[in-house]
């Protein structure tokens, strides 16, 4: 809602509301997501635990926001990659991407594991957060959909087929994303599904220091991961 729309009351609430996360954004960049207490934030903000009650209704409503604001960053990132080498060859469009995620991960590892951990048991997901993940994913469908089917994908094409034409919020999804009539929307699935696998996979290695005693960078070998998919699927480029 745009500031002129707003009353000072409603402004200064969301202004509190965005003071509560920043505080739970330390609480879990210092200590992990267990760290987490809406008493402690209370606490280092000057309020009682009943006052900061007014805000959020309990702890997995704060995490929940803060895991849809972390989809948010990470979508973000991928976009403005997605914008900035929109006249790059897919291959190299790939490559960027790929850098762009991890960047973003590794910039912010307490954010990732938001997204890639358990923040809570008792924390559902809203539905909102499903839409906030196909934003991070969707830059990645008209870049993968370019590419040929390679060997041993092909049954998973099939299944993101029969996803595209059972769920029709996904083939949607994909359409709004890569429009192109030269884009294959199931080879875009299953690219993605794979791509997405093979970055979740390093970023999570390498956020949680199990790179540490070993001789490369993390970031060879992403870039080693997103050729070898581009060369299993043929993309073109550089």
């Amino acid at each position: 809602m745009a500031v002129g729309n707003t009353t000072p009351r409603q402004r200064y609430r969301e202004q509190v509301r965005g003071e509560i996360k920043q505080a739970a954004l330390e609480q879990i960049r210092a200590g992990g997501i267990a760290a987490l207490s809406l008493n402690a934030v209370a606490k280092q903000m000057g309020l009682t635990g009943p006052a900061l009650y007014k805000y959020f209704k309990n702890r997995d409503d704060l995490l929940t926001e803060l895991i849809c604001d972390a989809y948010d960053g990470a979508a973000a990132a991928m976009r403005g990659t997605a914008a900035r080498t929109v006249d790059a060859s897919p291959r190299e469009q790939l490559h960027a991407l790929g850098t762009a995620y991890r960047e973003w991960a590794v910039g912010a590892p307490h954010l990732y594991l938001l997204l890639a951990g358990t923040p809570s048991p008792s924390c559902e997901a809203p539905a909102e957060t499903v839409d906030r993940a196909r934003a991070v994913l969707g830059p990645l469908l008209p870049v993968l959909g370019r590419g040929q089917c390679p060997p041993g994908v092909g049954e998973l094409r099939e299944q993101m087929q029969q996803w595209l034409d059972e769920t029709p919020a996904v083939a949607d999804w994909v359409r709004g994303c890569a429009p192109d009539a030269g884009v294959d929307p199931a080879m875009a699935l299953a690219g993605t599904v794979v791509a997405w696998a093979r970055l979740h996979g390093i970023v999570s290695l390498e956020v949680q220091g199990q790179f540490s005693s070993m001789g490369h960078r993390a970031a060879t070998l992403l870039d080693a991961e997103m050729q070898a998919l581009a060369d299993s699927m043929g993309l073109p480029g550089a």
